[in-house]
Parts: C-alpha cells; structure tokens; sequence
C-alpha cells in the first residue's frame, strides 16, 4: 500500500501543519513515510504546499509524479494540481472557497465546505484539520484516532493545548463531512 498526497491552499491556511500530522500520524501507526514542505517567502498569503507519502515499504524518494490524493483549500491549488492526480485518486476540495467542480471524471471528488464547517465548530483557523479528517475518511490512509493523538501531541509539545479540543472537533466533522 503506497498513498500520496498533496495539501495545497495559500499561506496561513495550515497546510505545512497539516502533512506533517499526516507524516506522524503515519510514523505511530508504523508506516514509512515521507514529507516535503513547499513554500517560498510570501508565506501568509502566498501559494504554500507539501507532500505526504504513507508506504508500508520504504519510500524511495519525496517528490511524486501523480499522488493519490489531493487536497485543496483554495482555487488555484486546484487548478494546479488536479491534472497530475493519478486515476481515481481522492481529490478534497474546499468548497467554500472553490467554485468549481473537477475536469476530470476518473477522480472521488469529496466537496466539503471547510471554512463554514470550521466557523461552525468555533475556530475559523482549523480549517486545515477540517480537510485533514475529509481525506483520512476518504482514503482510509490511517485511522483518525492516529492523527487525533498524533495532532494532541504535537499541539502540547508546541504549548498549544488549548488548542486540542477544537482541532479534534475539526478533524471529526471533517471526517463526517465526506
């Protein structure tokens, strides 16, 4: 089983946190695992992206011609990266922010408004676990307890506990959306 993904949307929106809880959530539950931060200097507010492959076999390298999953926050990552998504691979898309549908019919397309799902639960900023849950239910790349406990504890090494509770509360919904 080899999984890839990548998590696109502009700076600011989580992404870069986003894969590196799959990475470790995918680590614990005793996979191999790769994951490639992409961003340059206009990073709140610019186009931010990373890649996340889960294998459970060595990964030979981080950079992936066609991933499996994609997972978009905004326009432009979508237009970016829906061609290169492999057949019928899981593409999240945002639907708050994306108006439009994917080109392609040979692709699970999950629309799932993200940023109205985030202010519903209290936190506009947890819209990147709000996508995160969406692809672990429509993949099944790991289970959502791994990333729940994986984010709790990154969070409070981080000393941001008191962030835990709306974050689990964005991945279920995120997971429940799909």
């Amino acid at each position: 089983m080899e999984r890839s993904v990548i998590i696109a949307g502009f700076g600011g929106q989580g992404v870069i946190l986003a894969g590196k809880i799959l990475a470790q959530a995918g680590m614990n539950h005793g996979l191999e695992v790769t994951w490639l931060p992409s961003y340059g200097p206009e990073m709140r507010g610019g186009t931010a992206n990373c890649t996340v492959v889960l294998s459970d076999e060595p990964v030979g390298s981080p950079i992936i011609d066609e991933p499996t999953g994609l997972i978009a926050l905004n326009r432009p990552s979508l237009d970016k990266f829906e061609a290169i998504v492999a057949d019928a691979g899981a593409v999240i898309i945002n639907s708050s922010l994306i108006d439009r549908k994917i080109k392609r019919d040979n692709l699970r397309a999950c629309y799932v408004p993200v940023n109205e799902i985030a202010i519903k639960i209290g936190n506009p900023k947890t819209i990147n676990m709000v996508a995160l849950g969406a692809y672990v239910a429509a993949t099944e790349a790991v289970p959502l307890n791994a990333v729940k406990d994986t984010m709790t504890h990154m969070m409070e090494q981080g000393g941001k506990a008191r962030f835990v509770d709306a974050n689990i509360a964005a991945l279920e919904e995120g997971y429940n959306a799909v």
